[in-house]
C-alpha cells in the first residue's frame, strides 16, 4: 500500500514562481510527485507525493524536493487511515 504525504513549503521572498516551475518540472520527471500547488497561507506551496513507503518519501523530498533553490523550510504530513 502507497503512502501519501503533503509536504507544505516555505519559499524565500520572491521565489515562488522560480519554485513551483522547478517543482512542476520535477513532477514531469518524478512519478511519486503529484501534483504542486501554490497556496496561500502561512505556506506558499504544497506538494502531494505518493511512495511506497515513509522511507521512500523521506529519500523523496530530502532529495528531490530539500534540493530546490528557494525553498526554506518544508514540514512533510503523512496521510493516515482512520477507522
Amino acid at each position: 500500500m502507497a503512502v501519501k504525504a503533503f509536504v507544505l513549503i516555505e519559499v524565500a521572498v520572491g521565489k515562488t514562481k522560480e519554485v513551483v516551475a522547478t517543482l512542476t518540472t520535477l513532477q514531469k520527471q518524478v512519478s511519486e510527485v503529484r501534483s504542486v500547488d501554490a497556496v496561500t497561507g502561512p505556506y506558499d506551496v504544497i506538494v502531494v507525493v505518493e511512495a511506497a513507503d515513509v522511507n521512500a518519501i523521506g529519500d523523496l523530498v530530502t532529495r528531490n524536493i530539500h534540493s530546490v533553490d528557494g525553498i526554506a523550510r518544508t514540514v512533510t504530513c503523512l496521510t493516515v487511515q482512520l477507522g
